[in-house]
């Protein structure tokens, strides 16, 4: 089934209203995945180079991860469009997110590459579909993840994630969730397109949403990697980069080298802003007319 989404928002006047198939999120999404996968380079995480601070993980299997998301967060898409908001939307985004998740470790060898990335998207697609507009999806996504998951397995899962939740008292990508993804929409989106605006090359841009989120965000993949003293040094590094003018310049191109040796060095992965800057890629390309390549 494919769902074309036609919605109203009374968000912000100066944000228009999507009609959008299903069908066309979900590729938007995967599109965003492979380009965050592809931004080279990323301190800590897999890309062009190499597998980063993983063992487990390639550019390769990254790649088939991302078409492989397509048709679940596509079906997010629809629940969001053809259900109200509520118990029966919240279960049927879980039905998919599960489903999805299996279709992503058939892709990808048996490695979770995206599972949080599936969280992210999943529900703003919802909230697009339901809304049509990025600040509607955020909202919308914020009170769909507040609503629990009714699957008895939902409750017995513990992930990297979660475990950090409990020891470090972090939100994590559930906290995230729950407030609109803050985030991508106030972090990185805004960094994303003030970099274009100032007149620099996509690449820069993507990176410096990317450095963005690193400098703020509680990420729940260094808590569980270093603890809190990992977090610090990688939100450290990612903050002096954006300090000596960003990845586009000189000083802050060396900073950057500088925080990518750390991040090699230490195992440092921080997946959490990488799922943010895929989740910002995805909201940008779904409400314009597209990003500059």
């Amino acid at each position: 089934m494919t769902t074309t989404v036609t919605a109203t928002s009374t968000a912000r006047p100066a944000e228009a209203a999507l009609t959008v198939p299903s069908r066309v999120l979900g590729e938007h999404a995967a599109g965003a995945l492979r380009a965050e996968a592809l931004l080279t380079p990323k301190p800590g995480l897999v890309d062009g180079r190499g597998s980063g601070a993983h063992d487990d993980m390639t550019l390769a299997a990254l790649l088939l991860s991302a078409d492989a998301l397509a048709l679940p967060i596509a079906r997010c898409a629809e629940a969001g469009a053809a259900l109200p908001l509520g118990c029966d939307l919240r279960a049927a985004i879980g039905a998919v997110g599960r489903a999805g998740e299996q279709r992503m470790m058939a892709a990808a060898g048996g490695v979770n590459t995206h599972r949080g990335a599936l969280w992210a998207l999943g529900l703003l697609a919802a909230g697009l579909a339901a809304t049509g507009t990025a600040t509607g999806a955020g909202r919308f996504a914020a009170r769909l993840a507040s609503l629990a998951d009714p699957a008895p397995e939902a409750a017995r899962r513990l992930s990297h994630g979660a475990r950090a939740r409990l020891r470090y008292g972090a939100s994590g990508a559930r906290g995230e969730a729950r407030r609109g993804f803050p985030h991508v929409t106030r972090v990185a989106l805004p960094a994303l397109r003030a970099a274009r605006q100032a007149g620099h090359r996509e690449d820069v841009a993507r990176t410096d949403a990317l450095l963005a989120s690193m400098a703020t965000l509680e990420d729940t993949c260094l808590l569980h990697r270093a603890g809190r003293e990992g977090l610090h040094a990688v939100r450290r590094g990612a903050a002096a980069v954006l300090r000596a003018g960003g990845s586009g310049d000189d000083r802050g191109r060396g900073l950057l080298d500088d925080l990518d040796r750390l991040c090699r060095a230490r195992r440092l992965s921080p997946g959490g802003s990488g799922d943010v800057l895929a989740a910002a890629l995805f909201l940008d390309s779904a409400t314009t007319a597209g990003w500059r390549n």
